[in-house]
C-alpha cells in the first residue's frame, strides 16, 4: 500500500485536496479531526490537558477558544499540548493504517498539518505539499477563519515556510490557480498509484 503524507501550512487547501482524494475513493486520516475528537467531551486528551491547563477544560470537554487564547498570551505551553496530543494522534493514525492494510486498499492519505514539522515520518512514502501564495492563504484565513492578524501569526511560527515545505515534497499541488487544476493533479497521481 502506497502511503500519501498531505500536508501545507493553513489555509494551503489541505481540506479540499482530502476531500477530492475521498471522491476517489482513497481513505483519509484526518489530524486535525482526530485531535477534536482527542479533546472532545469524553476525549483520550482531555483529562491530561485538564490537569496543565485546567481554565481551557469545561464540562468535561476542551474548550478551543479558551486553550488557544491561554497558548496565544505563553506560546511555551505548545510543546507541553504536543507532548499530550502527538502519541495519541500516532496511535490513531497507525490504527487507520493497519485498518487499510486489512481491508485491501492500495493507497491511504495521512492529512497531517506538521507532518514536516514533527519527527521523520516511516509511514509516509509519499509528501504531497499543497500550496498557494502567502497573500491568498492569509486572505482565506481572513474569510474562513475571523481570525485576528495576532493569532495569524503564532500559528504561521509554528510551521515550517512554505518554500521549505515545497522543497521536500515529493508532489507540490498549487492550489491558487484553480480547483480544477488541483483536483486533476490529485486524480492524476492516484491514476499513476494504482497503475
Amino acid at each position: 500500500m502506497k502511503v500519501i503524507g498531505l500536508t501545507g501550512g493553513i489555509g494551503m487547501g489541505k481540506s479540499t485536496a482530502a476531500k477530492q482524494f475521498r471522491r476517489c475513493r482513497v481513505p483519509v486520516f484526518d489530524a486535525d479531526a482526530e485531535v477534536h475528537r482527542l479533546q472532545r467531551r469524553g476525549g483520550a486528551a482531555v483529562p491530561a490537558i485538564a490537569a496543565v491547563f485546567p481554565d481551557s477544560v469545561r464540562d468535561g470537554a476542551v474548550d478551543r477558544n479558551r486553550l488557544r487564547a491561554s497558548l496565544t498570551a505563553d506560546p511555551s505551553g505548545w510543546k507541553t499540548l504536543e507532548r499530550i496530543l502527538h502519541p495519541r494522534v500516532r496511535a490513531a493514525r497507525r490504527a487507520f493504517l493497519a485498518r487499510c492494510r486489512r481491508q485491501g486498499f492500495r493507497i491511504a492519505v495521512l492529512d497531517v498539518p506538521l507532518l514536516l514539522e514533527t519527527a521523520p515520518n516511516p509511514d509516509v512514502d509519499i509528501v504531497m505539499v499543497v500550496s498557494t501564495s502567502a497573500a491568498n492563504q492569509k486572505a482565506r484565513l481572513r474569510r474562513r477563519r475571523l481570525m485576528s492578524d495576532a493569532e495569524m501569526a503564532g500559528i504561521l511560527s509554528r510551521q515550517m515556510p512554505d518554500a521549505e515545505k515545497r522543497r521536500r515534497a515529493d508532489v507540490i499541488v498549487k492550489t491558487g490557480l484553480s480547483k480544477r487544476h488541483a483536483q486533476a493533479k490529485i486524480v492524476r497521481l492516484i491514476q499513476e498509484l494504482r497503475g
